[in-house]
């Protein structure tokens, strides 16, 4: 986590004991080119650059906001060998065999074809590239979403058609998507951490209510409805309140793949 961020909860410190194995799973190496898929406020890419000490990261996101304050915190950190870009993995066209590494924490789920994300990123991989991607596990395996969902008394979380965080879940139809976008070696790693919602009650209800998928479900509601859900919501997160705030179990992937 980064301790010049603002917020009491932000997705760095949500993903913190997360933060803790990627950064050996990356396996950045001291000259490699390395590419940062969804690299919201850059933390990962701050550190990608850090070990990439002869090398150089470019961040790519879409989010406009988060793409200025990944610039500026790299900037305050004097990375020299870092930029950001806010683009579109799926479709922005990388320079060819460009990179020796991509990276991701969870920024690769939202993918409208997969399949042509992947081959995109592959293009721009260098023959002997490397894939090396967090994603969540099967929304049953989440305990943070399926007690959100109860909560809100909405089986599902989201409106149909909406972003589905648990798409890569599968690791049969995910190494199947990756195989037929030209990778190779596909593996995947089963790591468990609870993930972090703040330090008390109210700040892991602020956080939860920031989510996507929650506003829209609350905004669905008629106000009685939606109060009694939001009350639901804090006894739900006060019931997780540990010692040093509320967490939540999780499961997610640490998928690696060659480029073919």
């Amino acid at each position: 986590m980064d301790d010049r961020e603002p917020a009491a909860v932000d997705y760095d410190s949500e993903l913190r004991l997360y933060n803790e194995i990627l950064r050996p799973a990356f396996g950045v190496g001291p000259r490699d080119h390395v590419l940062d898929i969804g690299c919201g406020t850059g933390l990962t890419t701050r550190e990608a650059a850090r070990q990439a000490e002869a090398g150089r990261v470019l961040g790519v996101d879409l989010s406009e906001p988060a793409i200025a304050r990944a610039r500026r915190l790299a900037e305050e950190d004097g990375l020299g060998n870092v930029d950001f870009e806010r683009a579109d993995a799926a479709q922005h066209r990388f320079p060819d065999s460009r990179f020796d590494l991509a990276i991701s924490r969870c920024g690769t789920m939202f993918f409208g074809d997969p399949v042509a994300a992947f081959a995109n990123i592959g293009r721009a991989l260098r023959p002997a590239g490397r894939l090396v991607m967090m994603i969540w596990q099967a929304r049953a395996d989440n305990e943070w979403t399926v007690a959100i969902e109860q909560a809100l008394d909405e089986p599902g979380g989201r409106a149909a058609g909406a972003p589905d965080p648990f798409s890569l879940g599968d690791p049969t139809a995910t190494t199947a998507i990756l195989h037929a976008a030209g990778f190779v070696d596909v593996s995947f790693t089963d790591v468990r951490r609870p993930v972090w919602y703040g330090p008390d009650p109210d700040a892991a209800v602020d956080w939860v209510r920031s989510f996507a998928n929650v506003g829209q479900a609350l905004a669905r509601m008629e106000p009685p409805a939606a109060e009694q859900a939001q009350g639901r919501l804090r006894e739900m997160l006060t019931a997780h309140l540990g010692a040093d705030g509320v967490w939540l179990g999780s499961s997610a992937w640490i998928v690696t793949a060659g480029r073919g």
